[in-house]
């Protein structure tokens, strides 16, 4: 068990510590980045919750550092989870506004924060683990709010040609219902974004599509023309493309971006990292297709009108 080797990890360590001490726990472990900030985030924000509340509010800043042990007491966690799930934590605002209630998939990454925490310094109490949130979706006021804050607001560190990659993949599963796995073999022939009726062919079918995403399609078909400019002999017409070289291997180097297409878990993976940093929470592209449904059904109206 962790909690008797590892420096740093035992209950008794005060919880600043001890989550510090987690976090370079799950470096050692190859852990990517983006899980390690998001149990970060939940982590702190938690001993910030619990901290507060254990302080004489007369006198902030007075109280004694809670343990590790202490931070895992059961009525602690509970009040944390409600606040949190009402938006009572956020430190910062949302697409949906600084008071939106947390998403449900945020509130069950909060609860596998704090049992990887707790299983790290030798708890064997556990929060009850929520499943995640089957059918969840954005409504389409928010997807449109996100697919907006994707376009233009990339994220601190994050690479202008990935993010907006990122935003044509998620427009264009929110006009067209699919996932991304039927939307990753996608050909730039497949998309007719001239005319009055703009549309993609997607297996089989004329797909609608909307102008923020037409708009949002022609930014990436113009960025992916810079990168697929460097290829000797023809473009093969991949629409997803990596945006960068990958890494060498066997001392063999990497194919130039657009010869081959972008890996379903390249598109995924991009996914998770920009929008958990808009949103501060992980949602998948599939949370994004019920914005498809009325803009689908307003189709057929409109051609007949």
């Amino acid at each position: 068990m962790p909690g008797s080797d590892v420096p740093g990890s035992g209950a008794s360590t005060q919880a600043r510590d001890a989550i510090d001490a987690f976090l370079r726990h799950l470096a050692d472990r190859g852990l990517s980045a983006t899980t390690r900030r998001i149990r970060k985030t939940y982590l702190n924000e938690y001993l910030r919750h619990a901290q507060g509340a254990a302080e004489d509010p007369e006198n902030p800043g007075t109280g004694r550092p809670l343990t590790a042990g202490e931070l895992m007491d059961a009525d602690r966690a509970r009040a944390w989870l409600e606040d949190a799930a009402a938006g009572k934590t956020r430190i910062r605002n949302t697409s949906r506004g600084p008071e939106a209630s947390a998403y449900p998939n945020s509130m069950r990454v909060r609860i596998d924060s704090v049992n990887a925490f707790a299983e790290f310094i030798g708890e064997t109490a556990r929060l009850d683990r929520q499943p995640p949130a089957r059918g969840f979706h954005l409504t389409p006021g928010d997807t449109e709010a996100l697919l907006h804050d994707l376009t233009v607001k990339r994220p601190i560190h994050a690479n202008a040609m990935t993010a907006l990659r990122t935003a044509a993949v998620a427009a264009l599963v929110a006009d067209t219902g699919r996932g991304v796995p039927e939307l990753a073999d996608l050909n730039v022939k497949a998309l007719h974004l001239d005319g009055d009726e703009p549309h993609a062919d997607v297996e089989g079918e004329q797909v609608p599509l909307t102008q923020a995403t037409v708009h949002i399609l022609t930014r990436w078909l113009a960025a992916r023309a810079s990168i697929v400019a460097d290829l000797e002999g023809s473009d093969p017409g991949h629409l997803w493309i990596p945006t960068k070289p990958g890494r060498a291997r066997g001392g063999v180097p990497s194919a130039k971006p657009g010869i081959s297409p972008a890996a379903v878990r390249t598109l995924h993976a991009s996914h998770r990292a920009l929008v958990s940093q808009l949103l501060g929470t992980p949602l998948r592209p599939g949370a994004l297709r019920a914005a498809a449904e009325p803009h689908l059904l307003a189709a057929p109206e409109q051609a007949r009108s």
